[in-house]
């Protein structure tokens, strides 16, 4: 007679082949990837706690651009190399513009706002939100000008360092932020106001949590990792500080006088009110906090990170930053500003930005798409409710797109005649249904930030940061290790 000490296992093994056999039948339905084991999936290898761009060129040498990665039980397909991340998003966009509820996602958002939700709560956020933006002044002049009143205020900081070496990430953050503040809340922020300063900081927690190794196994494990201490654990808590303070921000609104000048909480806030009698309207207080959240975690951290990077690589790339300054004293007049139609008559300055926005890639994979229908990509017919990464690192790196691509070079948007050329397979703000809204913001605040200081500075790496590595710090945005830089008048 069987005792229980060797029914236990014999119980346990049985389980295990049964989640093996049903395995086997699921991977059926998806394309091929790497062999998952019953309840950890592909986590039984280490290097998949962090989907970094040398696995997953590794992974579609051998099973092609499109692969599947398990994730404890959960099949996550990958797209990789811009041909099928660019027929992934765009042959059929409606198809794939959903957003998986990752439990980490429903944690920070609770398919709240735009960046995080999915559905009609989030066709409704993000319509009104770029129709919001636009009456707000982006990609007009109005706009440009808060812009270029940043960019003077951040050469004036510069300044002040007196070719002193100095970390520029901190100023470089709050000039980026300040623009969204003046979309958002109508106003700038102090430098020297602390509770500001702590809401740039929650940002970067939040981003820096988001695809971390306690990050992704919260996905996979959320009732053990909501006990288990660690940076997801801050994130939250960084979440309820945002949130808490763009409240106070509502609330200040709601008590002043709207006055003339109208920005995004006015023209939510009204929304609310037209609305207030619709039963399935998604227009309330909380998607309000969440669109504000997302706007600064999307229009912040990225652009600030970007310029980041540009500042880096002037300085390991004396000789570009020689020729920048050459284009600009040439083809502007002394003392004029510079305004984003300027791009035009510099070629190589606009290059020299697009390819820090390349080489940077400071997204990396991107974010996931769920499918909202059944559809197909290329060979692949993809089931309704399935999750996939558009690897937006593989489209700007593609060695069949890019000369050079892991070489930092601005005549990879330059033709023959060194006019500027935008390759198609420069997708740094995504494609299809789900792309950046803040596209144009972006491009026009890194352009006017960029030239603006290599314009007004000679930038040198400071002593203590000769041995800089360029190598990028893994996170929801890759950014650079720190280094100082001495930002000399020119």
């Amino acid at each position: 007679m069987l005792s229980l000490s060797s029914i236990v296992p014999l119980l346990i093994l049985c389980l295990l082949v049964v989640q093996l056999v049903r395995l086997q039948f699921q991977r059926r339905h998806y394309p091929p990837g790497p062999t998952p084991l019953p309840f950890i999936g592909c986590l039984w290898n280490p290097r998949f706690f962090q989907l970094r761009r040398e696995l997953l060129t590794e992974l579609s040498k051998i099973y092609g651009n499109i692969f599947t990665v398990w994730f404890g039980p959960y099949p996550v397909i990958i797209l990789h190399g811009f041909r099928a991340v660019k027929d992934g998003l765009t042959t059929h966009p409606e198809d794939v513009s959903g957003r998986p509820l990752f439990p980490f996602y429903k944690a920070l958002a609770n398919n709240k706002g735009i960046l995080l939700s999915t559905g009609r709560t989030w066709k409704q956020q993000r319509r009104f939100s770029m129709t919001s933006l636009k009456s707000l002044g982006l990609g007009k002049s109005a706009l440009e000008y808060e812009i270029q009143d940043e960019a003077e205020r951040l050469v004036e900081a510069f300044r002040k360092s007196e070719g002193k070496p100095m970390n520029p990430h901190f100023f470089l953050n709050l000039s980026i932020s300040n623009v969204i503040c003046a979309l958002v809340f109508g106003h700038r922020f102090s430098t020297e106001d602390e509770t500001y300063h702590h809401l740039l900081e929650a940002i970067e927690t939040i981003f820096r949590a988001s695809d971390s190794i306690a990050g992704n196994l919260y996905n996979v494990f959320p009732g053990i990792m909501q006990w288990v201490p660690g940076p997801h654990l801050k994130a939250f808590s960084s979440c309820g500080f945002v949130q808490a303070f763009i409240r106070e921000e509502i609330k200040k609104h709601q008590e002043a006088d709207p006055g003339e000048k109208q920005d995004f909480i006015h023209l939510y806030l009204d929304e609310i009110e037209k609305v207030k009698n619709q039963s399935k309207s998604s227009y309330d207080e909380k998607n309000m906090v969440q669109c504000i959240f997302d706007l600064f975690l999307g229009g912040t951290d990225t652009s600030a990170t970007t310029l980041y990077w540009a500042l880096l690589y002037m300085v390991l790339y004396p000789d570009i930053q020689a020729k920048v300054q050459k284009e600009i004293d040439t083809l502007l007049t002394p003392g004029q500003s510079i305004c984003y139609e300027d791009r035009k008559k510099l070629p190589y300055t606009n290059a020299v930005v697009h390819e820090i926005q390349r080489f940077g890639n400071i997204i990396s994979i991107g974010m996931p798409r769920r499918c909202i229908r059944d559809t197909k990509i290329q060979k692949f017919h993809i089931r309704k409710g399935s999750t996939f990464f558009p690897n937006m690192a593989s489209a700007l790196y593609d060695p069949n797109e890019w000369e050079t691509p892991l070489t930092f070079d601005p005549n990879h948007f330059l033709d023959k005649d060194g006019n500027f050329i935008c390759p198609e397979a420069f997708i740094p703000f995504s494609l299809g249904h789900r792309a950046c809204l803040g596209e144009n913001l972006a491009k026009t605040e890194l352009f006017l930030f960029f030239s603006n200081l290599v314009q007004t500075f000679n930038f040198h790496l400071a002593e203590g940061s000769k041995d800089i590595k360029i190598e990028p710090i893994w996170g929801g945005t890759l950014k650079p290790h720190s280094f100082d830089i001495c930002a000399i008048p020119r």
